[in-house]
């Protein structure tokens, strides 16, 4: 062999074991590939299914938001769950406070067993679970169909009911120091939009009597709450 091809032949063996050690050596095997990511779980939903007897019937999707607002989730899901929504009525239909069109801003139940009258008393809400901490400022608004809790003047102070939010309310996100979105109804809006255009009725019973929010009438009834994913 001459000299020429000598050197040939350890540059190229030289070359090939530059290449085993960029490979990480282990006799020259191949690495493993790595384990693909998992697919992140699907959001749960809950169904309601809402009628009110006299032209308003059908289901409502709400798909949750537990990655912005897990505990707020976490107490719905317990309320559905547990049957507590079965019966309960819609007993506010809220009417904006600046007068502007739309009128309604808020449909806001999940708190009283119907039925319910404009002329009587509401008597007390359903026993309910403990208070739970606010959840605003997560990156979730106040926008059309999405679903927020209700709450006293107290932060820390909402239970079991919640509003449809039936208009742009960003003003909820922090108003009186906010209110938590935790859901958007994502299917069956044009059940909400019914029930904003279902009949209802002033009650002097309803808020004091100094508001112009009313008591939809027949009662929007919550005949089941079902959490279907």
């Amino acid at each position: 062999m001459t000299v020429t091809a000598k050197l040939h032949r350890a540059a190229l063996l030289a070359s090939l074991a530059a290449l085993t050690a960029c490979g990480g050596g282990g006799g020259g095997e191949a690495a493993p590939a790595p384990a693909p990511t998992p697919p992140s779980a699907p959001a749960p939903q809950v169904t309601l299914t809402v009628s009110n007897g006299a032209g308003v019937a059908g289901n409502i999707v709400i798909t949750l938001e537990p990655t912005a607002a897990p505990v707020t989730v976490a107490n719905f899901l317990q309320y559905v769950n547990s049957g507590f929504y079965n019966g309960t009525v819609f007993h506010r239909h809220g009417r904006s406070p600046t007068g502007g069109a739309p009128s309604t801003f808020v449909l806001q139940g999940g708190g009283f067993a119907g039925p319910l009258t404009s002329t009587a008393s509401f008597g007390q809400p359903k026993t309910t679970l403990a208070p739970i901490a606010l959840e605003v400022g997560r990156g979730l608004s106040n926008v059309r169909y999405t679903v927020a809790m209700a709450r006293t003047n107290v932060l820390n102070s909402a239970t079991s009911q919640f509003f449809i939010n039936t208009t742009d309310n960003a003003f909820l996100d922090t108003a009186s120091g906010g209110y938590a979105v935790f859901g958007t109804v994502t299917a069956g809006r044009d059940v909400v939009d019914a029930m904003v255009a279902a009949p209802c009725s002033l009650s002097s019973v309803n808020f004091g009597g100094t508001s112009v929010d009313c008591l939809p009438t027949p009662n929007l009834t919550i005949t089941a709450a079902v959490q279907t994913r």
